[in-house]
């Protein structure tokens, strides 16, 4: 790939039926393509002393990283950018997993005109010029897309002002937020807008992005020691010329020495936020001695910069593992204290509260069950809010629901009876529906003796009739046995 002009702000050329005065009406600022046609190929203006992560921002496809059920091949959110034809959208998930880089990818695919706005350094007057803009590019045959990031920094009455403009089509808006958009977007605007789910990079991700850091000769962390050097460029920028020279396996130790476990402590800090990864593997580069012309990157120098210690937790290994099987082996044993250790220690860590939360579901059904039911509306609750909170409020929820399941009363009852059931399945043929219990909702079911000789439960006293509503073959399976413990919210007398 031609790494020539690739930071580069100019503008790409004028589009056919775009004149100069709605390039000017914006200024040509240091946004990503403000008010110039994208779909340049990834031209970026990178201004001298640019973070790593900047210029580690992915050019094409093969160079994201993540989000495959959004951008794997032939997903929809793929499909829409590689066609051209995208809607109004919101980019929700945590820190450094690629929103903003997936709007900056956009912009160089789309022929539409591209501006970017911060929510915490923008207001109303900023979002009006970028209307006005529109607006004029609308009169010549071209869309606009407004990519807000942190949407959920303006306040209602901000968001109310982009509305109309999504509404009728004048703007395309990509808003990008680490808050739950369904609390903190304007449900009106939201209900035009596409919610689009991003999730942690995953270890393997972090450490490929990290390692392209290392390799890559024209972005990477070479290019920060090039750039500081460079002779004859511009003042405000710093462009790459030439084809891209292959990179060599293992070019960069000529240059540099990591030692082991820096890349793995990188990787776990992290917490699958590759921004993180990238400021962190940079602060440590510059931070480091070299040593007979070699840079050492060393783990100690890396524990001094995250300012953690190594290996309490981690989150890619087999303490990972081991760690959520204690602390529900300590529910399921009714120990609270013990359970509150281990949580604690996953919170510590940084682990994602939902993969908590969903253990803390699982362990209230399959482990208190119908003991006690109310076991799992709680996890439920404890799951929903943690959604919603993010860390570190939602320790709290997930403190109370694990005190409460350590402490109730114990059964497995429902979790070894669809065991039982899908035995059944399994090892038997699939019986026909009695005709008395198949549907009647469609034409001709009745002529076919569909319901014949149905009782309705609610014609009886109690509310209860006996009758067969197993198969015929099976008609006497018994698969819910419950045990001492189980509350029966059925009949009276009746546990089964």
């Amino acid at each position: 790939m031609s790494q020539k002009g690739l930071w580069d702000n100019q503008p790409g050329g004028q589009k056919p039926g775009v004149t100069e005065p709605l390039t000017s009406k914006l200024g040509r600022s240091g946004q990503v393509q403000p008010g110039v046609p994208a779909g340049t190929g990834g031209i970026r203006h990178v201004p001298p002393g640019a973070p790593l992560a900047l210029r580690m921002t992915p050019l094409d496809f093969d160079e994201y990283l993540g989000q495959e059920e959004l951008m794997g091949s032939g997903k929809p959110l793929r499909r829409m950018v590689e066609g051209d034809k995208l809607i109004s959208m919101i980019f929700w998930g945590p820190p450094g997993t690629g929103k903003t880089a997936l709007a900056r990818l956009i912009a160089s695919k789309t022929l539409s005109y591209f501006k970017e706005l911060s929510a915490v350094a923008s207001g109303v007057q900023d979002v009006r010029k970028v209307v006005s803009f529109a607006l004029e590019a609308r009169k010549a045959g071209r869309k606009t897309i407004l990519f807000l990031d942190e949407i959920h920094r303006f306040t209602k009455a901000q968001q109310d002002v982009l509305l109309p403009y999504v509404e009728n089509g004048t703007l395309i808006l990509i808003g990008a937020t680490t808050e739950n958009p369904y609390f903190s977007v304007n449900s009106a605007l939201l209900s035009r807008m596409r919610i689009f789910r991003f999730e942690h990079l995953s270890p393997s991700q972090i450490r490929t992005l990290l390692e392209r850091a290392i390799s890559d000769p024209a972005r990477g962390l070479l290019f920060g020691d090039m750039q500081s050097e460079a002779e004859g460029q511009p003042e405000d920028t710093h462009v790459l010329e030439g084809e891209e020279a292959p990179i060599a396996s293992g070019w960069h130790e000529s240059w540099l020495t990591i030692e082991d476990k820096v890349i793995d402590h990188i990787v776990a800090y992290s917490k699958g936020d590759g921004r993180t990864a990238l400021n962190v593997l940079e602060a440590l580069y510059y931070a480091s001695n070299a040593v007979d012309g070699k840079k050492v990157l060393a783990l100690e120098k890396a524990m001094e910069i995250t300012q953690s210690p190594v290996g309490l937790y981690d989150k890619t290994g087999d303490w990972h593992y081991d760690i959520i099987s204690a602390y529900i082996k300590s529910m399921r044993g009714s120990d609270p204290d013990a359970a509150l250790y281990w949580l604690a220690r996953m919170v510590h860590s940084g682990e994602d509260p939902r993969y908590i939360a969903r253990r803390l579901v699982i362990c209230a059904s399959e482990d208190v069950g119908m003991a006690d039911p109310m076991a799992l509306v709680l996890a439920e609750s404890a799951f929903r809010a943690s959604e919603h909170l993010g860390m570190p409020e939602a320790r709290i929820p997930l403190a109370q629901a694990t005190v409460y399941v350590a402490l109730a009363p114990k059964s497995n009852s429902a979790y070894l009876a669809i065991d039982r059931a899908l035995q059944d399945v399994k090892e038997k043929p699939a019986y026909p529906v009695p005709l008395h219990l198949r549907g009647t909702g469609y034409q001709g079911a009745r002529k076919l003796g569909h319901g014949d000789g149905y009782l309705y439960p609610h014609d009886y006293p109690g509310h209860h009739v006996e009758q067969q509503y197993l198969p015929g073959q099976i008609k006497d399976a018994k698969y819910y046995k419950p045990s001492e413990n189980d509350k029966s919210p059925g009949l009276p007398g009746r546990t089964n």
